[in-house]
């Protein structure tokens, strides 16, 4: 089984990282690890990944703004992080966000949520 391609957006180079080391200790390819808003759109579009794990808030960006700049080329399954999901659950309702600290196996169930929506999955 291939693993699953994964883009990471967080402002934080630190949490970055260690979302980065999560994912790779779950058995995930990180093919990126971005910080903004642009630098997000170009690492999506370059990569094409499976599933984006992305901050909600990006410094002067907007994780929900690079999302929808994203799935402008096609759905990629994806899962907010915030400090604060407030906006995001005022924004986009429906889609999965955790707040942050979370656990690792909030982010598997959030990650397999997101996977299972795919169609033909």
């Amino acid at each position: 089984m291939k693993a699953t391609r994964v883009l990471v957006v967080d402002d934080d180079a630190l949490v970055g990282s260690l979302l980065g080391e999560m994912l790779a200790g779950m058995g995930h390819a990180v093919c990126a690890i971005e910080t903004n808003e642009g630098d997000a759109i170009t690492a999506a579009t370059r990569f094409h990944p499976d599933l984006m794990i992305v901050d909600e808030r990006l410094g002067d960006g907007s994780g929900i703004r690079a999302v929808d700049a994203i799935l402008t080329s096609g759905p990629v399954p994806h899962v907010f992080v915030s400090g604060d999901i407030s906006e995001i659950r005022l924004r986009r309702p429906h889609a999965e966000a955790l707040q942050k600290p979370f656990r690792v196996a909030e982010l598997e169930r959030a990650i397999a949520r997101v996977l299972d929506r795919l169609p033909g999955t």
